[in-house]
């Protein structure tokens, strides 16, 4: 499905082209939902022949492009609203899509009576209705200039929401799972589910019917405020123009850059020549210049191994739990999906270091947990699991703000996914030909359609294990390279905009 998203061009090659302020992106992607979905109900009925073969691939191409159209209006939009907070922003939304799987789970088993038909009909209507009634409210706004601490406890409230929503999610799971409760019941905890996925919206309720008046406390940008405290020294003079802190700090960042090129502006003011400065770490790229950077690529790869070894994991989760004995593996994978979220709503939040420096300590634990998936220890595998989830997680929640914080918000749908195709190469690469070609080759061994034993993914861990190796010296070369980036956007604690971003 995620190959069949990324089939055709991607929908940020389009946005970029046309007007993203008046454009209704979230009712294109409503219409593939729509197109798409109705394709796939056709598939139920078929029994025989290629057709539902055909019907099948066009459904996954169209319903999974409206997944980018999105994905991508929603977290480009977003990230530019609350540029103070992009890691934070990046790491709510992602972990609200690691949960959605668990969400869907549980209406189709309680509400939609395990009824494939019924949730064909459920995605068709039921998503674009949404998309429908909130399409209005997914706009760009102005963003603040500086910090806001009622934003900082808005952002803490959405967190911690959305963390008794997975903990919530976890427990019905496991209680389905052992208690195989009633139909009552089952609604009822659809019910509560339903209560904390809309907990958010009490943000937003709070602001509309209570305002505070904290913007106006605020001193507005180039206001004279600041004299008000050298009042009783009438003879002290102050320039009219004051440099600002970020100009300051971008100059002393860029200062052994543009040394060398004094002669090159004289020529340029003088008129003798005309020359395009290309932009630097932290400011707005073009697509096509972001790709030709070195930044840009060992991103790419740390992203790649990174997720592609995790989702290996992922996609052969219930074959690597029976092979280690474990006859019931649901309570396995709700365990993965919540140790996910955990990561992807918590890898991003820290912003004082490079962020990539928790990639590195990310994949180093994951080299770790597939050793420990090699040896095949008894008592280690749900252990392994929970940590795999968390690295995994923090994956995503840190590639996003940092591809921001290179390369700028203006064309971040683009580069964010182009990222993005490290997720199905990934899982194309290291599932589907090396996973899946050692585990038929050990069920061979053992005469069976189905592996039994440590050995079933040894060497599959061992590569990985060896991948996420690589991956960890790559960061560790990217993190020395970008630490000027970081030391530049957040200087003494907050957030210095640069003046090209700025403009987007």
């Amino acid at each position: 499905m995620y190959l069949a998203q990324k089939e055709f061009m991607d929908p940020n090659f389009l946005i970029h082209k046309l007007d993203t302020k008046y454009f209704p992106w979230e009712f294109i992607s409503s219409l593939n939902c729509v197109v798409g979905k109705e394709f796939s109900s056709f598939d139920i009925d078929v029994s025989n022949g290629y057709i539902w073969i055909i019907n099948l691939w066009l459904a996954l191409v169209i319903a999974t492009h409206s997944c980018a159209w999105l994905g991508t209006a929603v977290l480009v939009t977003n990230m530019r609203n609350f540029p103070l907070s992009r890691g934070t922003v990046a790491g709510i939304l992602k972990g609200y899509i690691g949960l959605s799987a668990a969400v869907y789970t549980e209406i189709y088993n309680s509400v939609l009576q395990e009824s494939a038909s019924k949730l064909l009909l459920f995605l068709t209507l039921g998503l674009p209705v949404l998309c429908f009634a909130l399409m209005y409210f997914i706009r760009a706004c102005t963003p603040a200039s500086g910090e806001d601490s009622s934003e900082h406890g808005h952002f803490l409230f959405t967190q911690a929401a959305s963390v008794c929503l997975g903990i919530y999610l976890l427990a019905t799971t496991v209680v389905d799972d052992l208690f195989n409760p009633s139909d009552a019941l089952s609604n009822t905890f659809t019910g509560i589910m339903v209560i904390f996925l809309l907990c958010p919206l009490a943000i937003p309720l709070k602001m509309t019917l209570f305002p505070t008046n904290s913007k106006k406390n605020l001193p507005p940008v180039g206001s004279s405020d600041s004299l008000v405290q050298g009042e009783g020294n009438s003879n002290q003079t102050e320039p009219l123009l004051t440099p600002s802190s970020s100009a300051t700090c971008l100059g002393s960042f860029h200062e052994g850059e543009y040394a060398s090129d004094i002669d090159m502006l004289l020529a340029v003011g003088e008129g003798a020549i005309k020359k395009k400065r290309k932009p630097k770490r932290g400011e707005d790229f073009k697509f096509r210049e972001a790709f030709i950077k070195a930044d840009f690529w060992l991103l790419w790869l740390v992203y790649f191994l990174g997720v592609g070894s995790g989702v290996t994991v992922l996609n052969n989760l219930a074959q690597i739990g029976v092979a280690f004995g474990v006859t019931d593996t649901t309570i396995l994978l709700s365990l993965f999906s919540f140790c996910n979220f955990l990561g992807r709503l918590f890898g991003g939040v820290d912003k004082t270091l490079p962020r990539t420096i928790w990639m590195t300590f990310s994949q180093v634990v994951m080299v770790v947990t597939f050793l420990l998936y090699a040896s095949a220890l008894s008592g280690t595998l749900y252990a392994s699991t929970a940590l795999l989830g968390i690295c995994y997680g923090v994956q995503f929640s840190i590639m996003v703000p940092c591809a921001s914080e290179l390369f700028g918000l203006k064309h971040f749908g683009v580069i964010y996914n182009f990222m993005l195709l490290g997720n199905p190469i990934g899982a194309l690469l290291f599932s589907g030909l090396l996973a899946g070609y050692v585990y038929d080759f050990e069920a061979a061994k053992q005469q069976s359609s189905t592996c039994l034993g440590g050995t079933c993914f040894r060497l599959t861990f061992l590569v990985l294990a060896g991948a996420c190796g690589l991956g960890t010296i790559l960061s560790i070369i990217l993190t020395i390279r970008i630490k000027p980036v970081y030391q530049m956007l957040y200087a003494g604690g907050s957030f210095r905009l640069p003046s090209s971003s700025s403009q987007s």
